[in-house]
């Protein structure tokens, strides 16, 4: 089976902006988590996000895109604009119809739905255009990444909440596997706007704490919910042997990947996420004893907790793997969030480190050998990056150093 390869990194995050001052910034426990900015969150119970600051200076896009986009399409922008840069591609060397874009959208449409909202108030005939403008959002991303680069190949979208990252990644190793020789991949997203920000209180899973050191604690005694940021990682992936070919430097590849969904509460029967890791262990032909470290998901709510905990502790036993949380410096990044544990976690493997997890005190209970408050040096060749949505989507993937 065709080895795919990671040949370019494009980060956006709250504590860091580019790959270089993310990667610093984990090192550190730098966090990127604070009260929110980017509107007055007095009246709302829950105030802190993860936001990334001076984007704007440090993006470099195009004016003319500036009106025609939000905040999501500009952040994917300048994240794949990086990542290409960091492979050493210029898609002008490409057939346009070798080059596809495929990422993950949880609801970053939220701006730019609401940007139209106002419209709508200001205009009344507009209702039919707005709402067409938010559902065709979903689509925006990879088209924007795909129009500024002349990519032609296979695109798409995929939308399974904060397990979609880990998905479209998968997809876009099928097409790598079927001969698209360069596919765009990975998720940002970005909802910090009165209407998103509404939509996520509605689903009761957001930290009502005011404290940032005390508001996102996955796998701690006062977990209370997560902290909501915006960002992700774009990358690029091609065959390990075409990225050889062309003298490319290689992350790491994509070894295993496997997906499930949790029945309903009602059937009676239990979470699926350890099915998940079994599958991207097998599909990576790689043993439990294999993993170096486990990249968690880190609800940061006691049910959720408990469950990922009891995954991971089925699969590998009590106290086996270290288990970190670096989401922990950001807010949990929705469909972004995955893609930056991938790249997180090949960043890990060339520095010999694992970034640790912060301000959390763990449940010894749940079995779990946390990496807390400092990076611990390791060898690390191959990880487990899981990611969960809302719904019961569970994702797990393995990635492995580059031989």
């Amino acid at each position: 089976m065709t080895a795919v390869a990671v040949t370019g990194l494009g980060v956006a995050a709250p504590n860091g902006l580019g790959t270089a001052h993310y990667w610093a910034a984990t090192l550190g426990a730098k966090s990127g988590i604070g009260r929110i900015t980017r509107f007055d969150p007095t009246r709302y119970p829950a105030r802190l996000a993860g936001q990334i600051p001076g984007f704007e200076d440090a993006a470099h896009l195009p004016g003319r895109l500036l009106p025609q986009t939000d905040r999501v399409t500009r952040l994917s922008l300048a994240a794949a604009d990086w990542a290409l840069a960091d492979a050493g591609v210029d898609p002008r060397s490409y057939d346009p119809l070798d080059m596809g874009v495929v990422t993950a959208s949880h609801a970053g449409g939220f701006e730019f739905g609401q940007n139209e909202l106002q419209k709508l108030w200001a205009k009344g005939s507009q209702f039919v255009s707005a709402y067409q403008s938010f559902a065709w959002f979903y689509a925006v991303n990879s088209g924007q990444i795909s129009i500024r680069h002349g990519m032609k190949g296979p695109s798409g979208v995929v939308v399974s909440d904060q397990a979609g990252g880990l998905d479209a990644l998968a997809q876009a190793r099928r097409l790598v596997r079927k001969g698209t020789p360069l596919i765009v991949s990975g998720a940002v997203d970005a909802s910090l706007c009165p209407w998103g920000w509404v939509a996520q209180l509605a689903g009761g899973r957001l930290s009502d704490s005011d404290e940032p050191t005390r508001a996102y604690l996955p796998f701690d005694r006062d977990a209370r919910g997560h902290v909501p940021g915006e960002g992700g990682a774009i990358l690029i992936m091609e065959s390990a042997a075409t990225a050889r070919a062309r003298g490319a430097r290689s992350y790491g590849e994509i070894a295993g990947y496997g997906a499930t969904f949790d029945p309903p509460p009602a059937a009676g029967r239990g979470p699926t996420l350890a099915t998940a890791i079994r599958i991207a262990l097998d599909d990576a032909h790689a043993a439990p004893a294999d993993i170096d470290a486990v990249f968690a998901d880190g609800a940061g709510l006691p049910d959720l907790d408990r469950a990922e905990a009891d995954a991971i502790t089925d699969v590998f036993g009590p106290r086996a793997v270290p288990v970190t949380v670096p989401k922990t410096m950001t807010g949990r990044l929705y469909s972004g969030a995955a893609p930056l544990d991938v790249a997180c976690a090949l960043l890990a493997m060339r520095a010999g480190v694992i970034p640790p997890t912060v301000h959390t005190d763990p449940c010894p209970e749940y079995g779990l050998d946390l990496v807390l408050h400092q990076p611990r040096p390791a060898t690390v060749r191959t990880a487990l990056v899981l990611a969960r949505g809302h719904g019961g989507f569970n994702s797990a993937m393995v990635v492995r150093a580059a031989p």
